[in-house]
């Protein structure tokens, strides 16, 4: 098959928003982490292994401004980028994915699907939209600006608690790899054992912020803004952070530095993470072409997990911020939390209504939004 020919008009002008404080950013109000602008950093940790970590936390944050950002986007109006021919002999029907982040292996799978052929053979072009911390993935989806977009389980939800008309139909991470690290040094084996004492560092404005804070309040610790990177971690034994448990705890021991990692999830608060959103409305139109792009998916995803090196080469051209050896580290840390035992029995991408219904709960318990979402409006049969 030949690709359709593309509309060459870009996305370019789309607006690269800020950190929002205030009622559209509910948490930051009540967290109890002291706000201050982001500080610069560049170490060479953070430019040899991984620039995304908690730079990524940062652009969930975005998501409270959701109606904002929304309301700018549709007013620009950047142009689709998608051909709705049917699949068969003739052009591929052509797919954008906003990714939330530069090219690194929690987006493995993707690349697999494509460089494999994948998705080619389902008759669809994917390509690939590099994200940032101020790419505003959710709301472009919701506006249309792309076809599909990777955000966090808990971010889709605050956003249709917006009145976003977008829906998951894929979840990478089943367990969600958010963690606080503290120096190994310290003997702690509980999470708790950090928050009588010493430093915490963490992001005002994320909802698993707010959950900590009702969860265990905070006991003694001094909790203060995170600014990204590893710098200030490294030399103080006392100064734990939060993290990607595949990403900065790696960092250290690169560097180092033995960590101990408590994974959020393990305390109560697990939504999904790299979920694949789509509009609503976009999917009830085109259900046979979203269900290849998930089928052509999974295979990547089932491909890279076996051996990532293909991928791991492509990402490493595009992404010369990491070391390549490390694409290597960074996949196999992931893989236990992509491949559970739920995804052995019901395959890679699975999602389950009570995982999203507890969540949806959740969030109303903690005061991020008013309303449950009712998960049998958005949680679509998808196979």
């Amino acid at each position: 098959m030949e690709e359709a020919p593309r509309n060459t008009k870009d996305c370019e002008h789309l607006p690269r928003p800020q950190r929002i404080v205030g009622p559209l950013a509910k948490t930051t109000m009540d967290c109890g982490v002291p706000q201050s602008a982001p500080v610069q950093h560049g170490t060479a940790h953070d430019m040899l292994f991984t620039g995304r970590s908690l730079a990524h936390m940062r652009r969930c944050i975005l998501g409270m401004a959701v109606p904002f950002l929304f309301l700018l986007l549709t007013a620009l109006g950047c142009e689709r980028r998608t051909s709705e021919k049917p699949a068969g002999p003739g052009p591929l029907r052509r797919l954008t994915l906003a990714l939330n982040w530069v090219a690194e292996p929690e987006f493995g799978g993707f690349y697999a699907a494509r460089e494999s052929g994948d998705y080619r053979e389902r008759g669809i072009a994917v390509e690939f939209l590099g994200g940032s911390t101020r790419l505003p993935v959710l709301q472009m989806v919701a506006s249309g600006q792309v076809d599909l977009g990777i955000v966090e389980g808990d971010e889709l939800l605050i956003g249709r608690a917006h009145g976003l008309d977008i829906v998951p139909i894929f979840a990478v991470f089943q367990t969600n790899p958010k963690a606080i690290m503290t120096h190994a040094s310290r003997g702690a084996k509980e999470l708790k054992d950090i928050l009588t004492s010493g430093t915490l560092a963490l992001y005002s404005g994320m909802t698993m912020t707010t959950f900590l804070k009702k969860r265990f309040g905070w006991q003694g610790v001094q909790v203060v803004h995170h600014d990204g990177g590893i710098a200030r971690f490294l030399p103080d034994k006392m100064y734990s952070q939060v993290c990607f448990a595949t990403a900065e705890p790696l960092q250290a021991k690169a560097a180092g530095t033995e960590t101990t990692t408590f994974l959020i999830s393990d305390y109560g608060f697990n939504p999904y993470s790299g979920v694949i959103a789509v509009q609503k409305k976009r999917f009830d139109q085109s259900p046979d072409l979203f269900r290849a792009f998930i089928k052509a998916s999974r295979k990547g995803w089932e491909r890279y997990l076996a051996d990532p090196a293909a991928a791991n080469a492509i990402m490493a051209k595009q992404n010369t911020a990491m070391a390549p050896s490390f694409f290597a580290t960074v996949a196999a840390a992931q893989k236990p939390y992509i491949a559970t035992a739920e995804v052995a029995e019901r395959g890679i991408g699975t999602m389950t209504r009570e995982r999203w219904d507890k969540v949806a709960r959740q969030l109303v318990e903690l005061g991020v939004v008013e309303q449950s979402a009712k998960v049998d409006e958005f949680l679509l049969p998808i196979d």
